[in-house]
């Protein structure tokens, strides 16, 4: 293997690894969070498959604490960082191996799945198949939600949900809406079939009235909850977005240092910037106006369908950091743009994981090849990545994808697999006494039911 850094307008480093057992293929790992470094876990694992694969960084290093308080970091971290390295790899790629890459493709969650519609939308010559996983369409929005809510528990103590009370939430929607789809293994398959009474957890009265002890919520930490899991408002009451769908938990604790940098050194260039001072709808259209490309949620993306490239986006219905609303919202979006899900379903296409939480983990299956997860190299019915390139390459549009996953206690022990089907589709269990561990004993069918994305007693 061939390794090259190097940097790019002095700010935007790139890695990237030419193995001499060359497939003929350019892969990109996006990076997620603030970025600052390479993404080595898919840059290994793919090289190994013959992918000359590479990196950026984004244009900063992850040491540089205040690197959004520079227009161009941030202008590079929105979407210039990841087109430029393309471009330089693609030479480099072709001045080592003689030939030009034949097809190049992207595979990136969060931050590096944002990065992955920014191409789409803005660069459609870059690449042949894009993978974008729980890309956060519109994080300016979701970063005003993490951050509120974060001060909302900084400001009311007696409310602050801890991890027992989230996990205490999320284990009474489990239980009322595991067996919605047929089977009863710990997972919500369609949340928005699931309608969960949080009334339920409150602590009895003369009870234990602290916090539960993780078996109740207090009177402060249900009220709390209930305004979490509810459409967020702005200063007038209207709602900025559609809250939570049923059972989805939320980061505790005070506001990551992301959030943080996006509105004291994004927004308003200062250090000791007062948290305290936010405002929800002025520092939102502030976040617009000063980071105009940091959403990713344009529909025009005419010109990539028409070349011919081909998209998969991919999102864990249980993901509490990119929640799952946003991405659904962008679908439906391209949906409507593109005339009708049969038309954009030729180009795009988005999986909905049941039970995973941001980009892996959770009581789902959460291994599919997507970015961060076990390989299955060259096979399309269990690797997204290959899913894709069977796509691009032989025209096959994935309907279905295998996914794996590992059983949590109680429920036995050991690996087990599921299918994760074509949005709108979902799977759901056959009958006829299959195993209900086993992706043969299911199928993709259509929603029977649609409802509300928030639970019950949260609007």
């Amino acid at each position: 293997m061939c390794r090259v850094e190097g940097a790019i307008e002095g700010n935007i480093g790139v890695e990237a690894w030419l193995p001499l057992d060359w497939n003929g293929r350019l892969l990109a790992g996006g990076v997620g969070g603030p970025a600052g470094q390479f993404n080595y876990r898919d840059m290994s694992r793919r090289a190994q498959e013959g992918f000359a694969t590479f990196s950026t960084d984004s244009g900063h290093k992850k040491a540089f604490e205040r690197w959004m308080s520079l227009p161009k970091a941030r202008v590079d971290y929105e979407h210039r960082a990841t087109h430029l390295s393309t471009l330089a790899v693609k030479a480099v790629a072709e001045a080592f191996y003689g030939r030009a890459p034949g097809k190049a493709y992207f595979l990136g969650c969060s931050g590096g799945g944002r990065q992955g519609l920014k191409e789409m939308q803005q660069y459609p010559g870059d690449y042949d198949g894009i993978i974008a996983g729980a890309p956060g369409p519109d994080m300016p929005r979701q970063s005003v939600r993490m951050l509120w809510f974060a001060l909302q528990a900084k400001r009311s103590p007696a409310g602050a949900l801890n991890d027992a009370d989230w996990d205490l939430y999320e284990k009474t929607a489990v239980s009322q809406c595991d067996g919605l789809d047929g089977v009863k293994d710990g997972v919500i398959a369609y949340p928005p079939a699931c309608r969960v009474d949080i009334s339920r957890l409150a602590c009895a009265p003369g009870g234990a009235a602290g916090n539960g002890g993780g078996t109740c919520l207090s009177a402060p930490k249900l009220a709390m909850l209930r305004q979490i899991i509810s459409p967020m408002p702005d200063e007038h009451g209207r709602p900025m977005d559609r809250g939570l769908f049923a059972g989805v938990r939320t980061r505790p604790g005070p506001p990551s240092p992301l959030l943080r940098q996006m509105w004291a050194d994004g927004v308003y260039d200062n250090p000791d910037w007062n948290e305290d001072t936010f405002r929800r709808t002025h520092d939102l259209n502030a976040a617009y106006r000063l980071m105009p490309q940091l959403a990713a949620n344009s529909t025009a993306i005419g010109p990539f369908v028409a070349r011919g490239a081909k998209a998969i986006i991919y999102q864990g219905w249980a993901d509490p950091s990119t929640n799952a609303g946003p991405t659904l919202d962008y679908y439906d979006a391209l949906t409507r743009a593109r005339g009708g899900r049969a038309a954009l379903g030729q180009s795009v296409r988005l999986f909905m994981v049941p039970g995973m939480y941001h980009c892996r983990g959770g009581a789902g299956p959460d291994a599919f090849g997507g970015s961060g997860h076990e390989t299955w190299p060259g096979n399309p019915q269990r690797d997204m990545l290959w899913a894709l390139i069977d796509w691009v390459e032989q025209g096959r549009a994935p309907d279905t994808i295998i996914a794996t996953g590992q059983r949590k206690a109680g429920v036995g022990a050991g690996a087990y697999t599921r299918p994760i089907c074509a949005y709108p589709m979902r799977a759901e269990y056959a009958g006829r006494g299959g195993d209900i561990w086993d992706a043969a004993s299911y199928r993709c069918a259509m929603p029977k039911a649609r409802s509300s994305p928030w639970a019950k007693g949260g609007a």
